[in-house]
């Protein structure tokens, strides 16, 4: 059996996704848990179009036991029209077998997103991936205002999750404080966790 990890999940595009997820990974590490990254492949309108069996760059595709044997979950995804992309969709909604299973009943989750403005659908697209996890009976966990950067911001950052603002053309990479608030959450999630398996 192996050691208990968090599974920091996300669906990236551009890569912005993606480094949030890595340094939610870190702060993860922090708390002294293992943190496993894992992402979701690209889906086509193109139904003969099939992803292959590993990705080019970037993280392993995610198989149901990551997410079943989890000891928790930070689930990313870029922002489309206020909600996740369809791969992450796509995927989550293929998750019924572990809802059936009681796997994830009580563990800790918090999600992350980026977008292309600051108003451009972050909040609604954090509170939308967290209602499959409340349905799997997760337990959500957001970003408490004892993280000062959530009061100085100017760019990403909400209590909901973490996030970024990509910029029209995606050219907006994270800044300091988008990254210490991931990191905080990763912390966050990781000391839930670990107090969650005490029990």
């Amino acid at each position: 059996m192996s050691s208990p990890y968090v599974l920091v999940l996300y669906y990236s595009r551009h890569g912005a996704t993606r480094t949030l997820a890595q340094h939610i990974a870190r702060g993860v590490e922090q708390a002294g848990m293992e943190a496993r990254l894992r992402t979701v492949p690209a889906i086509s309108t193109v139904c003969e179009s099939t992803a292959p069996a590993v990705p080019d760059e970037g993280a392993p595709y995610c198989t149901e036991a990551d997410l079943a044997n989890c000891a928790g979950l930070a689930l990313g995804s870029p922002t489309r029209f206020g909600n996740m992309a369809a791969p992450m969709k796509y995927f989550i909604d293929g998750t019924s077998s572990i809802w059936l299973s009681g796997k994830l009943i009580n563990k800790p989750a918090s999600v992350f997103t980026s977008s292309s403005s600051i108003h451009g659908g972050q909040e609604s697209t954090l509170l939308s991936m967290m209602l499959p996890l409340m349905h799997q009976g997760m337990v959500i966990a957001g970003l408490p205002y004892s993280e000062s950067e959530l009061l100085s911001t100017q760019s990403g950052g909400t209590p909901y999750g973490a996030t970024h603002v990509a910029g029209r053309d995606n050219s907006n990479t994270p800044d300091e404080t988008e990254l210490s608030l991931c990191r905080a959450q990763g912390k966050r999630l990781g000391e839930l966790a670990l107090k969650l398996l005490e029990q």
